[in-house]
């Protein structure tokens, strides 16, 4: 973390999260492509169903609600995931259909796409390095050792939907 001029060391494992409401934008503003480019996933979220929202009322509505919470996994935990996660297996053929889908955004047209009009900027080399993340991380939750082209389809679109 940088302050000024001064920058500081923050400790591991460090995730970053910032949240965009659409209805209340004053005093926030878009982030320049290349920051926005640094972060993995947009990932939207949509109203709660009435069951969920059932739940927040039950657990948020009493005065002073409980708001404490249980550790699941600590640092340690988090670094062995990881090493994990990296081990799962994707095949060249995988990695290939991952760059071409990011190239499809770049140059759409060479794939018979007419969405050109739609694309402000193609997606970075970053998007090409997190939709390999997702899809092993999203293979890990499947339970499977391996990435399939339908492992890395919904990842693909809280990737590249800001890429």
């Amino acid at each position: 973390m940088t302050i000024g001029e001064t920058s500081y060391p923050l400790g591991q494992p460090f995730l970053v999260l910032a949240t965009q409401n659409p209805i209340e934008q004053e005093g926030t503003y878009p982030l320049p492509e290349a920051q926005v480019d640094r972060f993995m996933l947009k990932v939207k979220m949509t109203y709660p169903s009435k069951e969920e929202e059932l739940a927040i009322l039950e657990r948020m509505s009493a005065i002073d609600p409980d708001l404490s919470v249980t550790p699941v996994l600590d640092a340690e935990g988090i670094f062995e995931l990881r090493k994990v996660i990296n081990e799962i297996y994707m095949d060249a053929k995988i990695k290939k259909y991952i760059v071409e889908v990011v190239h499809a955004t770049r140059r759409p047209a060479d794939y018979g796409l007419d969405i050109g009009p739609y694309i402000q900027y193609g997606a970075s080399p970053r998007a090409t390095i997190f939709l390999t993340r997702g899809a092993r991380a999203q293979a890990f939750l499947e339970g499977r050792s391996y990435v399939t082209r339908r492992t890395s389809k919904p990842i693909g679109h809280d990737v590249l939907r800001h890429a």
